[in-house]
């Protein structure tokens, strides 16, 4: 079964085939179809508002069942900031480098027992006929003081969890403790239940 992922971000949709495919769903993006979606306002106060508007457009435009997501990266220190708005952080949305410059900034001088954070990931899935799914997973950790590693994306290489940053982390290590890995095995759990 095919399921419409409403992102082009290959690292997301590797993360969803991983975790998903066990359950025979295909996921694929708007761009694999030779299709292009709107942009979508994520104005939501939430991830899951965010992530529900994202998913519900996905499954409008293509009448495919559509899986979206909203994850960000929230900082205790600043209050749950970014949070929401983790993507654009800095002003320019996704510029990654710019993200995490400006979090070390905003970090600076801070002790290493305030630099508490933790991911969040919400997973919208709607399907046709108006069902909907929608779960949410965090990882726990702390910033560091400096990148560490090139893998993952976003502010994976600040992000640490038990003094590893994600950076460091294999995919599937990564999928075993990530907010988006627990996010999506919430959603297999609730898929089973209805597929």
């Amino acid at each position: 079964m095919d399921f419409i992922l409403a992102t082009n971000n290959m690292k997301k949709l590797g993360e969803m085939q991983r975790i998903l495919s066990p359950l025979g769903i295909n996921v694929v993006t708007a761009k694999m179809l030779g299709i292009t979606l709107e942009d979508v306002d994520e104005n939501g106060e939430t991830f899951e508002d965010n992530a529900k508007l994202k998913a519900r457009a996905a499954c409008k435009e293509t009448g495919m069942p559509a899986i979206a997501d909203d994850s960000g990266l929230c900082v205790d220190y600043l209050n749950g900031a970014p949070g929401v708005y983790s993507a654009r952080f800095a002003g320019e949305h996704g510029n990654d480098e710019k993200n995490n410059d400006l979090l070390l900034e905003k970090l600076e001088g801070v002790e290493a027992d305030k630099r508490t954070a933790y991911y969040v990931c919400a997973v919208c899935c709607t399907f046709p006929d108006g069902r909907e799914i929608v779960v949410r997973g965090e990882c726990h950790g702390a910033i560091g003081f400096q990148r560490d590693g090139n893998e993952g994306f976003g502010y994976d290489p600040l992000f640490l969890v038990d003094g590893k940053s994600f950076g460091r982390y294999t995919a599937d290590e990564k999928d075993k403790i990530s907010h988006r890995g627990k996010a999506l095995r919430l959603l297999t759990e609730e898929l089973e239940k209805i597929l």
